[in-house]
């Protein structure tokens, strides 16, 4: 089969022509039974037809499995108890024989997770943020909550919920939704909340996408998401969370729609890589004396990656390349999506890191409180733009973490005017792994970084 920079252009998938051009986005990747399954979505129910279920053998042949039903899904997990594969509504063995649960079919999957109570069941979320348990024997299913209105999203806004994750007695989830009028501050959409059994909690009130951990090395979990100023990593650390800002390296990431679907997977025996607003990072899964270690950007893309996985000792990004959309884009053509094949340490050569964001941008901030954290390590040449609106002069104080541990030391100080702009540009070679700031009083301030 032709190879053409690790893209198999006979693995490729596609919808249908008519009635109506659609989407056909690999919305999830799994390594089971023998195989990789791999299954694709529409951009909604009934908008088009001729997607559904995959699977790839070690002779790179790929069948679509008889049980395949059309649907919007880009969830999977693997449950323990039972030792079944969950992908989209389907429910495989490890003799690759699939069932379908019926109930879950109509909606739009986009996370399957551990139940709190009754290791027999696991929580569904739906794109529309309904919150489903199933019982993983029988495949009986009842929904437990529309977190729409559990969380409050404003009038007039659609959901969008997207990933899950349970730890540490409390089940964690994601809604992106983002438009014109978040930026404009006229709503606040996004939400990062949680479940207790007993009632919800939001945390965030910003997009997010992706929620993860691991059952071992030390207990977090790790949520993406993004604001106005930054790319956002928030870890949840013996019950405490805690907001670490990371560089954004597209603008094109920063809708609702335009995030399908950054993700967190161990994509190497224990590792971790994260996809987030364009950039790839490798995030250490482990916990030491209540700190994690600080991520690394390994490179900036252009891809959606619905999903990654390691499959046949080779890296496998899921793509979302063709995308016609009920003719929005009558450029399209026809609906299709290809993977790329390759090792994980290709991906240092997609793009070098770039990028741009910071603790501030347009925001209050108070006298002596610390920024949060934002990313320094990685990036070749990086400078600093600040500047604040205030009643006269601020001082602002520049503190580098350069262990990693969480230990700020004061490294430079600035003054800046009221409406005036100070840039300081770093030494070449100068970096830390994270770097925040302190105003000695009250003010709006913009703090960025740019990273070429």
């Amino acid at each position: 089969m032709r190879d053409i920079s690790g893209v198999l252009p006979g693995l490729h998938v596609s919808a249908d022509m008519v009635p109506r051009r659609t989407e056909a986005g690999i919305g999830a990747l799994m390594p089971w039974a023998d195989r990789l399954w791999l299954i694709t979505y529409p951009s909604n129910p009934g908008s088009g037809t001729g997607t559904g279920l995959y699977t790839i053998d070690a002779e790179m042949e790929m069948t679509k499995r008889e049980e395949s039903v059309v649907g919007v899904y880009a969830n999977r997990f693997v449950h323990q108890k039972t030792d079944q594969m969950i992908i989209g509504p389907h429910v495989v063995d490890p003799d690759g024989n699939v069932r379908t649960i019926e109930d879950l079919v109509p909606h739009r999957l986009t996370a399957t997770m551990d139940h709190l109570y009754d290791p027999g069941m696991l929580y569904f979320l739906t794109m529309e943020g309904l919150f489903f348990e199933c019982d993983m024997e029988t495949l009986e299913c009842k929904q437990l909550f529309d977190l729409k209105g559990e969380l409050a999203l404003p009038e007039g806004m659609w959901p969008h919920y997207k990933g899950a994750h349970t730890a540490m007695d409390r089940v964690v989830v994601c809604n992106n939704s983002y438009d014109e009028r978040d930026y404009l501050g006229t709503h606040a959409a996004g939400r990062l909340a949680q479940w207790d059994g007993e009632m919800w909690l939001t945390i965030e009130e910003t997009p997010f996408m992706e929620a993860a951990g691991r059952r071992n090395l030390g207990e977090a979990i790790f949520a993406t998401g993004w604001d106005e100023a930054s790319a956002l990593l928030k870890v949840l650390l013996d019950g405490e969370w805690r907001t670490f800002r990371l560089p954004k390296a597209s603008q094109c990431y920063d809708h609702g729609w335009l995030t399908e679907w950054t993700r967190i997977r161990e994509v190497e025996t224990e590792r971790f890589m994260m996809d987030c607003h364009g950039m790839f990072y490798e995030l250490p899964a482990q916990i030491y004396g209540g700190e994690i270690f600080p991520i690394k950007p390994v490179c900036q893309h252009l891809r959606i990656i619905p999903d990654y996985c390691s499959w046949a000792g080779m890296l496998v990004l899921a793509g979302n390349q063709n995308t016609p959309n009920n003719d929005n884009n009558p450029l399209g053509g026809q609906p299709m999506a290809g993977l790329w094949f390759g090792k994980t340490d290709d991906l240092w050569n997609f793009g070098k890191p770039q990028g741009w964001g910071g603790p501030w941008r347009r925001t209050q901030v108070a006298a002596g409180e610390p920024s949060d954290p934002f990313l320094m390590t990685g990036f070749e040449h990086k400078c600093l733009h600040l500047s604040q609106v205030s009643g006269g002069p601020v001082e602002f104080t520049l503190e580098m973490d350069v262990l990693g541990d969480g230990s700020f030391m004061k490294t430079d100080t600035f003054t800046v005017g009221s409406g005036e702009q100070r840039t300081h540009v770093f030494p070449p070679g100068f970096s830390a792994h994270w770097v925040r700031l302190v105003a000695d009083r009250d003010c709006e301030a913009t703090a960025q970084f740019v990273y070429t």
